[in-house]
C-alpha cells in the first residue's frame, strides 16, 4: 500500500466521486450537497483564493460552524496547495489571536456569525491576515472581506490541482487543550488517505449507502476523519450540524428531523453518549437507523456502552487517537468488542508501552503509550523543543498511559500527567471514574490528586448526579470500596454542577488541579 510522487488528497476524493455528481455528499439545515457541486465550488473557491494573492503554503484560517461550505473551504484549500488551519468555533478572543499570530495566517474562511469574534481577535495582537471570504455574511461586510458565494461565482473552476506530494503540508488542526496551552499540528496530503484506509475502511466498514454523522466537529482531528476523510473516501453520505450537540439536537438528527436523512452511522464521545442515556427524551429503538457508533476522546466506560447497546441494538466501537496521529491507533472492531478495553491495535500502526526507563513495560504493568505509523504528523509548528519531545526515531509518545493484558487488548489508565501515586502504588483516574459512574445517580465523574495535612497524595473525585438524583458521600465511597482495591477509593468527594471540558468532551483534569491548588490554604 502505497502512495504516487504527486498526491493532493482533495483531488484524490473528487476523481474517487466523479461518478456520483448527483448523490448527496453533505446535508445540513440549508440543503444537500451533491458531490459534483461539492467539487466545483471547491474548485472555484481555489481559484478565488489564489485571484485574491494567497500563495503555495500560505496558511488560512477556517474559522467556520460545521455546514456544507466548511468541506468546500477545506477542500478547495488543499486544491489550491494553500494549508487551512481548522480551528475550533467555540473560543475566546485570545485564543483566536494567538493563533492568527503564531500560524502567521494570511486569510481567513469564516462563519458570518463569528465574523465578529475574530475582528476582535485581529486587534488584540500582530497578524497577517489582509483578506476575508465570509460564509453566510451578517450584515455590511469590512472592506477588506468577501461572501464566500460571490468569490465563488466570480471564478471559474481551478483547471488543476497543486502538484502536490504526499509529504507536503496540507494542514493544520490545534490540540484540544486537554492538559495546556494548544499546539499547531502539521499534517500532510498522504496522512488523510492513510487514515481512511487504515481505519476508516476496515475497521469501520464504511460503505457507500452510509450515512455518517458526528457530534465532533469538522475542526477536531476526530470530526474531520468522522465527517469528511472516511464517508467520502466510500462515497457517503455525511450529515451536518452546526448547532451544538446536545441530546435532543442529536436525536432530532437521529430521528430524519433534517431533510429527512436518518444516520446510520453516529460518532460520539463517552461524555455525550451518557448524557444521551440520562436524557427523558432518549429515542426508541425503532425511531433510529442506526447500525453502529464510534466513540473516541476519551475512554468509554464499558457500563455506558452495554446500556447503550441493550436500548438500540448497535454496538459502539471505542478506539484512542489523537490529533498527532490524526485518528484512531487503537480500536475495538465490530464482533470483536472487549468492554472496558480499547482493543488492538490498528494494522499499519506499531504500539509501544515504555516505563520510566524507556523500555517496554511486561503484559499487566502500566507504560506510557508510543505509536508509530504513517499518518503522523510532521511537528508542532514553531515549537522545536516539543517536537522533538513528542516526535522521535518515527514514534509518536502520546502523553497517555495504558496496560496491555495477554490477549493484546489495551486498556487505558490515563493521562500520564494525570496518573496518581497513592501509599507508593500508581492509581488511574478513569477506573475510579469508571466505578463511581456504575452508580445509578452519578452522571460524570473525573478523579485528581489532592494532597493531606502531611503532604501526601490522596484522591479526590469531583461528582456530577443525575438530573433530580442525590447521592450520599459515604454512599459514593463505600460503593467503590466494594468493587476495587481499598487504596483507589476517593478520600474526598465533592459534587459540582458541571465539570470542566475541552469542546470534544474531554475533561480537564488539570482545571480541576488548578482549582484545588488555589484553594489550599497559603
Amino acid at each position: 500500500m502505497s502512495l504516487p510522487t504527486q498526491f493532493n488528497f482533495a483531488e484524490h476524493l473528487f476523481a474517487l466521486n466523479r461518478g456520483r455528481a448527483e448523490k448527496a455528499a453533505y446535508v445540513d439545515d440549508r440543503g444537500t450537497l451533491g458531490y459534483g457541486e461539492l467539487e466545483e465550488r471547491a474548485r472555484r473557491l481555489a481559484a478565488a483564493l489564489l485571484a485574491a494573492g494567497i500563495r503555495r503554503e500560505d496558511r488560512v484560517l477556517l474559522l467556520m460552524l460545521d455546514g456544507t461550505d466548511w468541506p468546500v473551504s477545506f477542500l478547495g484549500g488543499l486544491y489550491a496547495g494553500v494549508v487551512p488551519v481548522a480551528v475550533n468555533t467555540l473560543l475566546t478572543t485570545d485564543d483566536y489571536a494567538y493563533m492568527l499570530e503564531h500560524s502567521g495566517a494570511t486569510a481567513a474562511l469564516v462563519s458570518g456569525s463569528l465574523l465578529g469574534t475574530l475582528q476582535e481577535a485581529r486587534s488584540k495582537g500582530p497578524n497577517s491576515l489582509r483578506h476575508l471570504i465570509v460564509s453566510q455574511p451578517v450584515g455590511a461586510l469590512p472592506n477588506n472581506a468577501q461572501d464566500i458565494e460571490a468569490a465563488i461565482a466570480s471564478h471559474e473552476a481551478l483547471p488543476r490541482a497543486a502538484l502536490t506530494t504526499p509529504q507536503d503540508h496540507a494542514f493544520w488542526l490545534y490540540s484540544s487543550g486537554s492538559t495546556g496551552k494548544p499546539k499547531g499540528t502539521v499534517h500532510t496530503h498522504g496522512n488523510p488517505w492513510w487514515t481512511a484506509e487504515l481505519y476508516g475502511k476496515p475497521v469501520l466498514g464504511l460503505a457507500e449507502d452510509d450515512v455518517c454523522f458526528s457530534a465532533a466537529k469538522l475542526y477536531f482531528a476526530y470530526g474531520l476523519g468522522n465527517g469528511l476523510t472516511f464517508p467520502l473516501s466510500v462515497g457517503a453520505t455525511v450529515l451536518l450540524m452546526a448547532e451544538r450537540p446536545t441530546p435532543d439536537a442529536t436525536f432530532k438528527r437521529w430521528t430524519g428531523g433534517v431533510q429527512g436523512c436518518k444516520p446510520t452511522v453516529f460518532f460520539g464521545a463517552p461524555t455525550g453518549f451518557a448524557g444521551m442515556l440520562a436524557s427523558p427524551t432518549l429515542p426508541k429503538r425503532e425511531d433510529v437507523a442506526l447500525r453502529m457508533c464510534s466513540s473516541a476522546g476519551e475512554a468509554l466506560p464499558g457500563e455506558i456502552a452495554q446500556r447503550f447497546k441493550q436500548h438500540f441494538g448497535a454496538e459502539i466501537i471505542d478506539g484512542i487517537g489523537s490529533t498527532e496521529m490524526l485518528h484512531i491507533f487503537i480500536s475495538n472492531r465490530p464482533g470483536d468488542i472487549r468492554y472496558g478495553t480499547t482493543g488492538k491495535p490498528v494494522e499499519g500502526y506499531a504500539i509501544e508501552l515504555r516505563g520510566e526507563d524507556g523500555q517496554p513495560v511486561a503484559d499487566g504493568e502500566v507504560g506510557d503509550l508510543y505509536i508509530k505509523g504513517p499518518s503522523s504528523a510532521l511537528m508542532y509548528w514553531g515549537n522545536p523543543e516539543k517536537s522533538a519531545d513528542t516526535f522521535k526515531d518515527g514514534w509518536t509518545k502520546s502523553g497517555d498511559k495504558y496496560s496491555r493484558d495477554a490477549d493484546g487488548y489495551y486498556t487505558y489508565a490515563g493521562r500520564s500527567d494525570d496518573m496518581l501515586k497513592v501509599s507508593g502504588i500508581y492509581v488511574s483516574p478513569f477506573e475510579v471514574e469508571a466505578t463511581l459512574m456504575q452508580h445509578p445517580s452519578v452522571l460524570e465523574a473525573a478523579v485528581i490528586g489532592k494532597e493531606d495535612a502531611d503532604g501526601l497524595t490522596k484522591t479526590k473525585a469531583y461528582v456530577v448526579c443525575k438530573a433530580g438524583q442525590s447521592v450520599g458521600e459515604d454512599e459514593l465511597k463505600g460503593f467503590v470500596k466494594e468493587r476495587l482495591a481499598p487504596y483507589k477509593y476517593p478520600r474526598y468527594i465533592e459534587f459540582v454542577d458541571e465539570l470542566p471540558k475541552t469542546a470534544t468532551g474531554k475533561i480537564q483534569r488539570f482545571r480541576l488541579r488548578e482549582r484545588e491548588k488555589a484553594q489550599a490554604p497559603a
